[in-house]
């Protein structure tokens, strides 16, 4: 008989960490045109990714270390709660260096949100039904990823900014309401745990050797899509493609649809012809892309990338705690996600100073390449535990 997955907890989690996200990315693609507004220059734009990055990174072994020996409660109420405050204060910050002092600020807070909620809903989701709990979880950080920022760009144009941040408050503030109604569980391990007997290494509590190799195929392959984040919307204004949201639109909904097979097959199969056919979809759906110029392409690529990278993100976040003992699940959920903020930040920064030499058409082409070399790595893991298997079944000569 299976484990229960829909309770009243994880779904009260899920849709709290959609309206996270929601409030949270929504911001993405509109504060730089914003700061840019203040007078900012390019190398000052640039930090507006590249400094929240390193604050989401700097916070995570710290909380990591927190989730060894704290119930979940407060953790999750605080980060959203600072989440929203941050979100509150930005219309105050119309000096550039005090603006990016607030997104600095801001990282810290989305480090501290995203490692604790993913670790709650870990330990919510029974071990039975791991893969499919965290697919179906995922969907709460993909729909946010891809709904959010078109949501925002719309706002940002037809309305003032001041506006924008009042609605990103008010889904903030649903957040930290819903996410308030859950009833956390913490594993045994950690109810024992005492802080002085656990002593903090900041490396140690920013990479869990178990799942490091998982979390470095995460960064490589948000380094790819990385240049979509960034240049989907200049892509548009390019190409004379007016309805760029499609792009979006469909790739939420093949997202949705997708996620509950991809999470079956996890649990069923492993994660490693799952993460080969998610990263060749997504490779398939960025050279589509490359090649639009009109809505047709577009949304074909929309749903290439919803069936790929929608389901791929989760797969991934679901591998790595797979292969990671209880009493570290923080660590590893941090270090995740900080793999997934160094390869968006890192991929912004290098394939801006890229689209200076090339078209964006070009740079999604190029840009693709380290997609590929997420699958070489994901078989060569394959291959390495096929043989350590032969090994250990051999007879010893």
């Amino acid at each position: 008989m299976k484990e229960t997955l829909w309770t009243k907890s994880f779904i009260m989690l899920m849709v709290g960490n959609l309206f996270v996200f929601m409030s949270f990315q929504m911001l993405i693609p509109t504060l730089p045109p914003y700061i840019k507004s203040l007078g900012a220059s390019g190398l000052e734009i640039g930090l507006v990714t590249t400094l929240f990055s390193v604050g989401a990174v700097l916070s995570r072994p710290f909380i990591g270390y927190m989730l060894e020996y704290k119930t979940r409660k407060p953790l999750v109420l605080i980060g959203a709660l600072l989440l929203l405050l941050i979100t509150v204060i930005y219309p105050l910050s119309q000096i550039v260096v005090i603006f990016l002092m607030f997104r600095f600020v801001h990282g810290l807070a989305w480090g501290w949100s995203t490692t604790v909620n993913g670790t709650a809903a870990v330990d919510v989701v029974p071990n039975s039904r791991l893969g499919e709990g965290m697919g179906y979880y995922g969907l709460s950080i993909t729909i946010g990823m891809i709904v959010a920022p078109s949501l925002g760009i719309y706002l940002f144009q037809v309305t003032s900014f001041s506006n924008l941040i009042y609605i990103s408050t008010a889904l903030g503030i649903i957040a930290l309401i819903l996410l308030s109604t859950v009833h956390y569980h913490t594993p045994q391990a950690v109810k024992e745990a005492k802080k002085e007997d656990l002593k903090f290494s900041y490396v140690g509590s920013l990479i869990e050797k178990s799942s490091i190799y998982p979390a470095i195929i995460t960064m490589i392959a948000t380094f790819g899509y990385g240049s979509i984040v960034t240049f989907i919307v200049i892509f548009g204004e390019e190409r004379g493609i007016d309805q760029i949201f499609l792009f979006y639109l469909f790739n939420a909904i093949m997202a949705s649809l997708s996620r509950p097979i991809a999470g079956k097959w996890f649990d069923e199969k492993g994660p490693i012809g799952l993460i080969l056919f998610c990263t060749g979809v997504t490779f398939i759906g960025m050279w589509v892309l490359s090649f639009a110029h009109s809505n047709l392409p577009i949304i074909i690529a929309g749903v290439l990338f919803g069936v790929g990278f929608g389901s791929l993100i989760p797969t991934l976040q679901s591998w790595v705690l797979s292969k990671t003992p209880a009493n570290r699940r923080g660590v590893a959920n941090g270090m995740f996600f900080s793999s997934i903020d160094l390869g968006i930040g890192l991929s912004g920064l290098v394939f801006g100073i890229l689209a200076q030499f090339v078209g964006t058409g070009t740079l999604f082409q190029i840009s693709s390449a380290f997609l590929l070399i997420a699958m070489v790595l994901t078989i060569k893991e394959a291959r390495g535990k096929k043989l350590q298997q032969q090994t250990q079944v051999s007879p010893s000569a």
